[in-house]
């Protein structure tokens, strides 16, 4: 699994309990999911379609440093299926997973369109851990 982007836990992230939100999260996951398969399949025009069971594990409080980890694990005729797992930079320890995050190329009206890819692009994925 490819680690990418690194967010710092700050208070504006955290629920009443004084942990992160699980929203704020989800929204950083959907993003850096979507930029993930932006690079993949070539196009802008990408859309997320499902997400399978979210498991949140642990938490993360403020001033956390947590990372996400995003893996290609199939491409469909028009989609491209991800798996992800949040995890705290320092300790390692996971924070949540997601099993499938499922994402659909569209052209330039909207529609699904065949994107022809078979394998993961190693050349757009610079970093790795």
């Amino acid at each position: 699994m490819n680690f990418h982007t690194r967010k710092w836990v700050k208070p504006e992230d955290l629920n009443p309990n004084g942990s992160l939100f699980g929203g704020s999260l989800l929204r950083w996951i959907d993003e850096e999911a979507a930029i993930y398969a932006i690079v993949q399949l070539g196009n802008q025009r990408v859309v997320t379609k499902f997400m399978s069971e979210i498991n949140f594990v642990s938490t993360a409080h403020q001033s956390d440093i947590i990372e996400m980890g995003l893996a290609v694990t199939a491409f469909g005729r028009t989609s491209l299926t991800l798996s992800c797992e949040v995890r705290n930079k320092i300790t390692r320890k996971s924070i949540l997973t997601i099993e499938r995050i499922v994402f659909v190329n569209l052209d330039e009206n909207g529609r699904p369109a065949a994107h022809g890819k078979t394998e993961k692009d190693y050349l757009q994925d610079e970093r790795s851990d």
